[in-house]
């Protein structure tokens, strides 16, 4: 089979997975590696059919058979890693994890947008495992990590100002959120935390002062709301929300 048979068929392949349509495929793919075309892509299209389908052992067989082929393929590592974290396998996931990220560190071609946000992925997660167990030193350390990879800007500073608020470092989360503000004045779940942060540090006018705008923005939010109405009724403004 030449290169262009080759990549006819992995097109095929790509584009039925897309479509939903995973025995079609698998048998094209597996047809592949029939004809001695062995190669990364082609497992790793295999692992996350299975994954996709909840065939994890064959999945992690699958990725594992692209990382012998190639052990630079950061795709399949990264494949991996989410699997054995989805089967609380967290030691051997973290460590696939680990070097995945070394080896797409090691590289000096340009990093691919996927895998970036794949690596970004799993820093997120440890993050909310560490939040879960209450540590949130560490969990914003791997939001901190997560937001150098990821475009997904708003939602995660909005998971390190929440670690900054139960740290009790209120100054330092007011900063990020106001900066946040600047490149998204219309991130409404922003300005809303910047309110209770800022009544919680009794700066009340400022705090009404965002809450009125988060609700010109979105007047349905009924947290902006709850939160004028207890500023209202304490006596700290004398307008309706």
């Amino acid at each position: 089979m030449n290169n262009t048979d080759f990549n006819e068929l992995l097109d095929t392949a790509h584009e039925l997975f897309k479509e939903g349509k995973f025995d079609q495929a698998e048998t094209i793919l597996n047809q592949l590696i029939l004809k001695n075309q062995k190669k990364p892509i082609v497992f790793h299209l295999l692992g996350t059919i299975y994954y996709d389908r909840g065939k994890f052992n064959k999945a992690i067989r699958a990725f594992k058979r692209a990382l012998e082929i190639d052990p630079s393929f950061t795709d399949a590592s990264v494949g991996l890693s989410i699997i054995l974290n989805d089967l609380g396998k967290y030691e051997e996931g973290k460590k696939v994890f680990l070097e995945a990220q070394a080896m797409l560190g090691s590289k000096d071609q340009e990093q691919d947008t996927y895998v970036n946000e794949k690596i970004a992925l799993k820093h997120d997660e440890l993050g909310e495992l560490y939040s879960n167990y209450k540590r949130y030193k560490e969990a914003m350390e791997q939001y901190l990590k997560a937001l150098l990879l990821s475009k997904r800007k708003p939602e995660l500073n909005l998971k390190v100002v929440s670690c900054l608020r139960r740290l009790d470092e209120k100054d330092k989360a007011i900063f990020r959120l106001k900066d946040l503000l600047k490149t998204y004045p219309d991130f409404v779940s922003a300005r809303v935390m910047l309110g209770e942060i800022l009544y919680e540090n009794k700066q009340n006018p400022e705090a009404t002062h965002q809450l009125e705008r988060a609700l010109k923005i979105e007047p349905s939010n009924q947290i902006a709301k709850n939160l004028l109405n207890e500023l209202r009724n304490h006596n700290l403004i004398n307008k309706d929300v």
